[in-house]
C-alpha cells in the first residue's frame, strides 16, 4: 500500500521563439529530494508543442526514477 508521503510533484514550463525552444522540469519528492532537467530545441517549435514536450520529458524523468504517485503542474505561457 502506498504511503501518504510518497507523492512526488512535477512542475514543467516551456517557451519558444523563431530560433527554437526550451523546456524545464522540476521533480520534487519525499525528503526534500529535487531533480531538475532542462532541454533546448534548436528548431522551430510552437508554444503548444513545447508545453507537451516539457510534460513528456518530466513524465519520462519520473518513470526513470521509479516514481509511483505524481502530481503534475504545467505553467501556462
Amino acid at each position: 500500500m502506498a504511503e501518504k508521503n510518497d507523492w512526488w510533484s512535477l512542475n514543467v514550463d516551456g517557451s519558444s521563439n523563431n530560433k527554437g525552444g526550451g523546456v524545464g522540469a522540476i521533480l520534487e519528492g519525499p525528503d526534500e529530494l529535487t531533480v531538475e532537467q532542462a532541454i533546448r530545441f534548436g528548431f522551430e517549435i510552437s508554444n503548444n508543442q513545447v508545453e507537451y514536450e516539457a510534460l513528456i520529458a518530466g513524465l519520462k524523468l519520473a518513470r526513470e526514477l521509479g516514481v509511483k504517485r505524481l502530481r503534475c503542474q504545467v505553467t501556462p505561457n
